[in-house]
């Protein structure tokens, strides 16, 4: 069986030491950094399945290295854990590439299922090139080009990386261009349940869609209340 390989970046050095050794007696390798410096090379050295960050720490607070992270990775999933609780805090951490968010005081059997979860996610999203198959794996979007299988985005010479998930996204919607795709179809076919929290991280990832897409003026995601998401060229 392929053990999973986690970096832990936290300072607190009584926490981190039992969040190891829990880890550890759960099958898991773990890697441990005290820092967003350590743990940003640690990151490129270890290459782990999954990431546990803390924000407030020394040398590098964990928004920054996970803004850093996600200019050279998109896939890998990422969980804040950490003591900073304002609704603010949580969508920044979801703006710069999260993809959990965890509250301290925390439950470590909660922390070790939404690992689970995530991973399972993260292995489903590898493989969605069959799951969400179709004819146009390369299509134009106004006077962009999307091309699904490299999880591009091309604007004349200009090229856009994009996460598994946001590619995912993109191609429900131009699969269904100029009509409406409902919320919950999209909740459904990616994440498995529509649930609040799922929902939150979908806006996060059409955030940075329309973000990505704001170079034609053309090139609208809008959000039908009440019914769904609509791509208009």
């Amino acid at each position: 069986m392929e053990v999973i390989k986690v970096l832990l970046v936290e300072d607190e050095l009584v926490l981190a030491g039992v969040l190891k050794e829990t880890l550890a007696l759960k099958g898991f390798e773990v890697c441990l950094a005290a820092n967003g410096l350590e743990g940003f090379s640690a990151f490129k050295e270890f290459k782990p399945d999954i990431c546990i960050v803390d924000i407030m720490m020394p040398k590098k607070d964990g928004i920054s290295m996970v803004k850093e992270i996600r200019t050279v990775d998109q896939q890998t999933p990422l969980i804040f854990l950490t003591a900073k609780s304002e609704t603010q805090d949580v969508i920044q951490g979801f703006h710069v590439g999260a993809d959990d968010y965890i509250k301290k005081p925390f439950s470590i059997e909660e922390l070790i299922l939404r690992m689970q979860a995530l991973l399972k996610r993260s292995k489903q999203s590898a493989g969605s090139v069959a799951m969400l198959p179709g004819p146009n794996t390369i299509v134009s979007i106004g006077q962009y080009r999307f091309d699904y299988n490299r999880l591009e985005l091309h604007l004349d010479k200009e090229i856009q990386r994009l996460s598994q998930r946001e590619a995912d996204i993109l191609k429900m919607l131009t699969d269904n261009l100029r009509n409406i795709t409902p919320r919950k179809d999209i909740l459904l076919q990616l994440w498995g349940d529509d649930s609040f929290f799922n929902a939150r991280n979908m806006d996060v990832y059409i955030s940075r869609l329309r973000k990505f897409l704001s170079g034609d003026e053309k090139v609208q995601i809008i959000n039908v209340r009440g019914k769904g998401i609509k791509l208009v060229i």
